[in-house]
């Protein structure tokens, strides 16, 4: 059921499309009767909108000629959190009306203030989510921003940043892209101090500036597909290399590319054959369970401290069957 507010807020935005529109017209459009029709226009003007009443044959009402709306007045974290959210919503298949989502998106950002309808532009422009959104930790809008307005217009940019064993540098990072992933917010792109491409969390970025230049982008994988190849052939304590018989999407249910590699490219994704897998991992433990759950034959090429946690497993699973039966 629509409340009455909702209707005087359609109202407004019927007069503000411009002409005179008649008492039958508004009434029929909100489903209302014409003396409501009037009791809504009553509290329009009550709230300062210039409403006009047209007398005559094709008289109704009209706003003030020349009108306008004020800006909407948002600062820049709740801008960032209206835009992110309907973005979110239509990425996780929350909002039932794919247009519904980007027109509502094109309205706030009609009457935003030029300057943060730019800045805003230029993340969705920017940004790409890898899944759909979970708890993303809220990032800072001032760093947010101009990363993303130096992945538009390709400008350096000074970051501080702090890394996962508390030690703090500066750095100018040319930067590629925005990605938000499994509940984090980071940035890819070119560190001039190592001369890499190197992926930074925004939550350890404590302050980001734009730098006179510009750099080109060079041609290769987007940056969700730098920042995933990024996670799984990071350096970690165990090296495992697998050969899985199955398709690529049941591989992949398991073992998503933020956690493993698939050593070759794929002809026929589709096709269930032997295929090679490649991870890096700080822990063996978790990865025996992940392997019953495939369901799928493997083969552990390396190492063998895995072989053994996948017989123990087995071991244990047994003995529970066995001490169920009997």
């Amino acid at each position: 059921m629509v409340r009455p507010t909702g209707r005087v807020l359609t109202l407004l935005e019927l007069l503000q499309s411009g002409g005179t529109r008649t008492v039958a017209e508004l009434a029929d459009r909100l489903g209302v009767e014409g003396r409501t029709v009037r009791r809504y226009v009553d509290q329009l003007i009550d709230l300062d909108v210039p409403v006009e009443s047209v007398r005559g044959r094709y008289g109704g009402y009209r706003l003030a000629p020349g009108h306008r709306l004020p800006p909407l007045m948002l600062n820049d974290e709740e801008a960032l959190a209206v835009l992110l959210g309907l973005l979110a919503g239509r990425r996780a298949g929350l909002t039932t009306d794919h247009t519904a989502s980007e027109t509502a998106a094109a309205k706030i950002r009609r009457v935003l203030p030029q300057h943060l309808a730019r800045r805003l532009d230029a993340l969705l422009e920017a940004l790409v989510l890898t899944d759909r959104p979970g708890e993303l930790d809220p990032p800072d809008a001032g760093i947010l921003l101009t990363l993303a307005d130096a992945v538009r217009h390709r400008r350096p940019v000074a970051i501080r940043y702090t890394d996962r064993d508390g030690r703090r540098s500066d750095r100018t990072l040319h930067a590629y892209g925005i990605v938000a992933h499994a509940g984090q917010w980071y940035v890819t792109g070119r560190d001039a101090r190592s001369d890499q491409d190197r992926t930074f969390r925004l939550d350890r970025i404590a302050d980001a500036r734009t730098l006179p230049g510009s750099f080109e982008v060079p041609a290769g994988p987007g940056p969700a597909e730098r920042l995933l190849s990024g996670f799984a052939t990071a350096e970690y304590r165990h090296e495992v290399t697998l050969r899985i018989h199955g398709t690529v999407e049941q591989v992949r249910a398991h073992l998503p590319a933020a956690v493993a590699r698939l050593e070759e490219q794929e002809t026929d994704p589709a096709a269930e054959r032997w295929r090679r897998v490649e991870l890096r991992v700080e822990r063996l433990d978790w990865l025996p369970a992940v392997l019953a759950a495939l369901d799928r034959p493997f083969v552990i090429e390396r190492p063998d401290r895995l072989r053994d946690l996948v017989t123990a497993l087995a071991d244990r699973l047994g003995s529970r069957a066995a001490r169920s039966e009997g």
